[in-house]
């Protein structure tokens, strides 16, 4: 599975974005697919994550109630609506895909995902 983001830019704060997960692949409904994101001088943090049916999913505490990821299994894409951003998002957004091994897998560890995109730039100005 290859896994390509896009849809990050600058905003304003409180002010919306869509990232966009797009896989190549015939497997992709099989993986729960995950956002992460790196600030400067952080550590890779977890953010969103969602199962392969779209049924499950889990957010960060910190992003709860403002992002929403979904899924759409027949465009192989995964996506995060951002709303309400703040500047403490700023960071560079991962996707990442990690086999499952059952219908509500969701798991926050990076290290349980296999494949990781490139990363996009979300930077959110007070």
């Amino acid at each position: 599975v290859q896994l390509q983001a896009s849809g990050g830019g600058l905003v304003q704060a409180g002010g919306s974005l869509r990232l966009s997960c797009a896989a190549s692949g015939r497997t992709f409904s099989r993986y729960a697919v995950g956002w992460f994101r790196q600030a400067p001088g952080k550590e890779r943090e977890f953010v969103a994550t969602i199962s392969r049916s779209a049924k499950w999913v889990v957010y960060a505490d910190s992003v709860r109630g403002r992002f929403t990821i979904s899924r759409d299994n027949a465009e192989n894409t995964v996506y995060l609506q951002m709303n309400g951003l703040k500047p403490e998002d700023t960071a560079l957004y991962y996707c990442a895909g990690g086999f499952s091994i059952g219908q509500d897998y969701t798991p926050r560890a990076s290290s349980r995902y296999e494949y990781w995109g490139q990363g996009t730039q979300v930077t959110v100005s007070s």
